[in-house]
């Protein structure tokens, strides 16, 4: 069972005189009122009370006010919380008479009900790490989180290395003539080499071939010149001319190869080979880019796989207002970040986590409930009655919305409290304005230390 604010009784508080307060308990109560007249001073009150010294104002001593700060808080389960006196020392009763502290106060007051500022102004990732501390699900998340940041990261890297692979494959000269391998200098002097061998080789066939025929012509002489040589020569001279005969079928098959293409290649080695090289350096260039791509591709698809795992974690938790989300570690609401809330979302959000952290607790201050207006106050009200949340807010306004205005300290208009219940504190006050000054509809003081 949550713990709520029954009844309070504050005195000479900053800039309130004295005021009595039965909050609704479950809705919105809100102190309506102009500026400066001690709205947020009851909050701030209620704050030191069940907060501590911590949350005591700086200066919390009533301006003119001989009387010290007094301050009387009675719960939904029987605790009664004052700070009364000098030093405004603080005294805990239970309904048996037990006293208790601070720390009784802190087992069921959520700091941040007492302080919504404080979670408000905060940071959208702070904001977020309380609402996954509250489900529970916060290191998983976190986990997650840093390894989608890890994949993230690497792959925005190799996005990058792939772009400038494009871009570099994309600026490479291709030679759509050169060869698809280099040009060896060596295996081109090793052919040239050959060519020569065999054209030396045909060179001296030919000189054969014209020496034997010099001879023929010669011997032919000489069977005109020697006729008592004649058979000699005859068997002689038919044997040269059958070696004739075949040297010359010979020669006529020869065939000059050419070395002019080889001489070509050699003199231009170095450009084609330039050529080689670039059309190879762009084949790689194009290869790695693509292989750059495709690693992208992946990790792309882990960072998918991670973000459905994420999504699947966050529906599957106990969150304390539908449509509430972390994403990329900030807080959202319906989709939208804190910043494009609007203030009653906000409140609304904050309210709901705050409620979740100390389900025990509950109550929440609100301060400055102006950017609201009435369809949307309406709302957050009827909203805070499904919840069972008791709130007690301020707003510059004296309309009917508030249920209690206050003025110049003193609560002038209480929708909240039965007229028996009015009178039944008629006794503990008296009139203190002076005789020649209209007494006010409601202008309690204290009687002593008590109503």
């Amino acid at each position: 069972m949550s713990v709520k604010i029954n009844n309070l009784e504050i005195e000479n508080v900053k800039r309130v005189k004295a005021v009595v307060i039965e909050p609704t308990q479950n809705g919105l109560t809100i102190l309506g009122g102009n500026n400066n007249q001690g709205k947020t001073s009851v909050l701030d009150a209620i704050a030191w009370a069940l907060g501590g010294n911590k949350y005591k104002p700086s200066n919390p001593h009533r301006e003119g006010s001989v009387t010290p700060p007094n301050l009387r808080i009675t719960m939904s389960n029987g605790l009664i919380v004052e700070r009364k006196g000098k030093n405004s020392s603080l005294t805990v009763l239970d309904p048996q008479g037990n006293k208790g502290g601070q720390q009784l106060l802190n087992s069921f007051v959520e700091e941040l009900a007492i302080d919504l500022p404080k979670f408000m102004e905060s940071t959208s990732k702070e904001k977020a790490n309380t609402l996954l501390q509250i489900i529970g699900i916060g290191e998983e998340l976190i986990k997650l989180d840093m390894e989608e940041q890890a994949i993230y990261n690497e792959r925005y890297q190799i996005g990058r290395i792939a772009d400038q692979k494009k871009k570099f494959a994309e600026e490479q000269i291709h030679y759509p003539d050169a060869p698809s391998d280099l040009v060896s200098t060596m295996e081109l002097i090793q052919q040239q080499q050959m060519i020569l061998a065999i054209n030396g080789e045909n060179q001296r066939k030919r000189e054969n071939a014209q020496r034997l025929q010099t001879q023929f012509d010669y011997e032919a002489q000489e069977i005109e010149r020697v006729k008592n040589q004649l058979q000699e020569m005859i068997a002689k001279h038919e044997v040269t001319q059958n070696d004739l005969s075949i040297a010359k079928t010979s020669a006529q098959d020869l065939q000059d190869q050419s070395t002019a293409e080889l001489e070509h290649s050699l003199q231009n080695v170095e450009q084609i080979n330039l050529k080689v090289r670039a059309n190879l350096d762009k084949e790689k260039a194009e290869q790695d880019a693509e292989n750059y791509l495709n690693q992208y591709k992946e990790l792309d698809e882990a960072i998918k796989a991670i973000r459905e795992q994420r999504m699947k974690l966050l529906d599957n938790a106990e969150l304390p207002l539908p449509g509430l989300s972390v994403n990329e570690g900030e807080l959202t609401y319906n989709g939208q970040g804190w910043t494009d809330m609007s203030g009653s979302d906000q409140l609304k959000v904050s309210t709901a986590i705050v409620r979740k952290l100390k389900p025990e607790c509950g109550f929440v201050l609100l301060d400055k409930l102006e950017q609201m207006d009435m369809i949307t106050l309406n709302e957050f009200s009827k909203w805070l009655e499904q919840e069972g949340l008791q709130a007690i807010a301020t707003r510059v306004s004296t309309g009917e919305e508030c249920q209690i205005i206050i003025e110049d300290g003193y609560v002038i208009k209480d929708e909240t409290a039965a007229l028996t219940q009015q009178q039944a504190h008629a006794d503990s006050f008296a009139p203190t304005p002076k005789t020649d000054t209209p007494v006010p509809p409601i202008t309690p003081t204290w009687k002593g230390a008590a109503f």
